[in-house]
């Protein structure tokens, strides 16, 4: 097989839109529940994600999905593919 046919499938993280200050771009948290490897208790992990959002749709408190793509600048490697819940 060459490398053309072969596809990677795409990250697709679920967070929580923490700002929206910048043009184009929100960022977004993810989190994590992992077990700690000695003393079995769950740890919750957090990272942050920059991702464009083309329209400009997306507010602080919404409830969004991320989906891997290509580089966009500096940080960014995440765009929005949906937004599953709006903030009140």
């Amino acid at each position: 097989m060459s490398n053309k046919t072969q596809t990677r499938t795409k990250r697709v993280l679920t967070g929580h839109v923490v700002s929206d200050k910048n043009d184009k771009t929100i960022v977004v948290r993810c989190e994590t529940m992992l077990q700690h490897p000695l003393y079995k208790k769950y740890v919750r992990r957090r990272k942050k994600f920059m991702a464009h959002d083309q329209d400009n749709a997306c507010q602080t408190g919404d409830k969004v999905q991320i989906i891997e793509s290509r580089r966009l600048s500096a940080r960014k490697r995440w765009r929005l593919k949906k937004i599953m819940e709006k903030a009140v």
